[in-house]
């Protein structure tokens, strides 16, 4: 199956009111083991690459490659998403890579910033049938500090639907990003007013710290996309912990980073069919 457009994940899951998984990518073997775990789940499933692993790894073009080299050889659909991109210069390479959608952030700018800002990063999305996704009310944590009282107000949202024209919103309800437990209280009438009050499919941030009932919830109440992170690099790291443990002389890398990889895919598919109420 070809790489899929994300507005064909995103746009039948926002008309059915389902949500769909969005999995940040680290490393090789992260993307690996999101792609085997919508396998399992025979579900669709967005791979994110987000400007911090950019850094990482330097540019973004080695592992935005092998995430789209990723997708073309799935066999359900496989969309592969700029996640967190505050450069409109990274916005346009993920474009001509090949990425299906970009989330321009421009959430720390004042009001009208943002909305010229993301409204220019629309219009080239769109030109290149780029779905664009934006953020409005900050979502915490992305620097260590979570900002679980931060709310997105829904007549602002409208205004900011209208005129970024924007295909996708994340708000602020709740969640933080970076949580490693999974204790987040989520805001379900806001949910429903923002979906209510935008008519564009919500984005939740910071959703390694919510419950499986509270996702389930949440998708319930109007959430579409859902961005899982901190959560799967939790398990990947302990289960790289717990396979060195038990092998401490081992120096093949693939002895521990396998496991941790089958362990990423299994909750990936767990994962997939909560959100998509299986």
């Amino acid at each position: 199956m070809p790489l899929t457009a994300t507005d064909d994940i995103i746009g039948p899951a926002y008309a059915l009111n389902r949500g769909v998984g969005a999995f940040n990518v680290v490393q090789l073997e992260h993307a690996e083991a999101i792609v085997d775990g919508a396998h399992r789940a025979n579900l669709p499933v967005i791979l994110q690459i987000s400007e911090n692993t950019i850094r990482y790894h330097g540019s973004l073009a080695p592992i935005g490659r092998a995430a789209l080299a990723l997708a073309e050889q799935a066999t359900v659909p496989v969309a592969v998403h700029l996640d967190h991109a505050e450069s409109e210069d990274l916005v346009h390479e993920a474009v001509r890579l090949g990425f299906t959608s970009v989330m321009f952030d421009a959430s720390k700018l004042p009001y009208g910033q943002n909305v010229a800002a993301t409204r220019a990063v629309t219009e080239y999305g769109h030109r290149a049938d780029v779905l664009v996704e934006a953020e409005l009310g900050e979502v915490g944590g992305k620097n260590g500090a979570h900002a679980p009282g931060v709310r997105t107000d829904p007549a602002e949202a409208r205004e900011f639907a209208a005129a970024t024209a924007v295909d996708c919103l994340a708000v602020a309800v709740g969640s933080s990003h970076a949580m490693a437990t999974r204790d987040a209280v989520l805001d379900f009438d806001l949910i429903a007013r923002l979906r209510s009050a935008t008519r564009v499919p919500l984005v939740l941030h910071g959703s390694s710290g919510v419950s499986d009932a509270d996702l389930a919830k949440a998708v319930s109440a109007g959430m579409t996309k859902v961005n899982i992170s901190t959560h799967l690099n939790g398990i990947f790291s302990a289960t790289v912990r717990r396979e060195l443990h038990r092998q401490p002389a081992v120096s093949d890398s693939r002895k521990y980073l396998g496991p941790a990889r089958e362990e990423v895919a299994a909750e990936v598919a767990r994962l997939l069919n909560v959100l998509a109420g299986v």
